[in-house]
């Protein structure tokens, strides 16, 4: 049987004019080339070009080799290509919802591996849908979901990603700043800065400071990571922020504390539906999101 190896390969001997020529542009020594052609010529029980000819000059079984090597490589080409991109215009876009207003930031580089990956596919990230994206994730408005709350079902799946942990942040001349850890009643009527999202859908309170019964102070909100920095750092309040967040904190005089004595770890998960299409581009952003964030830990 002919291959395609056999076809591009004297496609590059028509290109290059000798053998030495073409065994460079194939990438292989000239005794693989040559014991290539001999394989080709013992199947065809023919040979396929003139031996000591200048120019090279091939024969007339050779000439249509050549002629079925132009009407085809570019064919499958063209074919690699279209499935490297996908078939379906929808597989070659991915919009992706978080639940999260920090991170962006982080996801930057993530963004720029994966346009230099997949340069004709269309990004999108948004947190528009933000508490509500695992339905806009059903109902197909997204493809993926960056989310620490999994739900339960069976039309979403979920990925494990990386852990994270979510810490205090004050100024460092606050009466907290030189403590280990905090614990719940500590932050009794503390003001609170925090992303523009409502207290009970903050981890930090859900999961620390309502299941001891406490309260904190003022609810203070900042759409931005550097402007909530800010505030902490001007005594305006506490914030409880990603370990991601804090890291934006360079040059301002802030102190991190661990939520308890074990801190407070969080997950995060990529949802996407089982029977999503673009099912490749899918896989290949949620290891890169996951190698981000376990570098991330690593440089903690």
């Amino acid at each position: 049987m002919i291959e395609l190896r056999h076809l591009r390969t004297l496609m590059a001997l028509k290109e290059s004019g000798s053998l030495a020529a073409a065994a460079k542009k194939r990438f292989v020594t000239q005794s693989a080339l040559s014991h290539q052609i001999k394989e080709l010529e013992t199947r065809i029980n023919s040979p396929v070009f003139v031996r000591k000819s200048k120019p090279l000059s091939f024969t007339q079984e050779g000439s249509r080799l050549l002629h079925l090597a132009e009407e085809i490589l570019p064919r499958v080409m063209e074919t690699e290509t279209d499935l490297k991109r996908g078939l379906d215009p929808d597989s070659n876009r991915l919009r992706v919802g978080i639940e999260c207003h920090s991170c962006f930031r982080w996801l930057m580089p993530v963004m720029e591996a994966f346009r230099d990956q997949y340069p004709h596919a269309e990004l999108d990230i948004s947190s528009r849908h933000l508490f509500d994206s695992l339905n806009a994730l059903e109902t197909g408005e997204l493809d993926i979901v960056l989310t620490s709350d999994p739900v339960p079902g069976h039309t979403l799946a979920y990925q494990h990603l990386f852990d994270f942990e979510v810490k205090l942040v004050v100024a460092k001349d606050h009466p907290l700043a030189s403590l280990p850890y905090v614990v719940p009643q500590q932050l009794a009527g503390q003001p609170l800065i925090s992303y523009p999202v409502p207290l009970e859908r903050l981890d930090f309170y859900r999961l620390f400071l309502e299941p001891a019964g406490i309260e904190p102070g003022p609810q203070k909100c900042s759409d931005l990571t550097s402007v909530l920095l800010q505030r902490i750092a001007c005594q305006e309040g506490v914030a409880a922020l990603p370990n991601w967040s804090i890291s934006e904190a360079q040059g301002l005089s802030l102190s991190s504390l661990k939520l308890g004595i074990e801190g407070l770890k969080r997950p995060l998960f990529g949802a996407y539906r089982r029977d999503a299409g673009a099912s490749r581009l899918i896989q290949h952003w949620l290891e890169l999101v996951a190698g981000e964030g376990l570098a991330r830990q690593g440089n903690r």
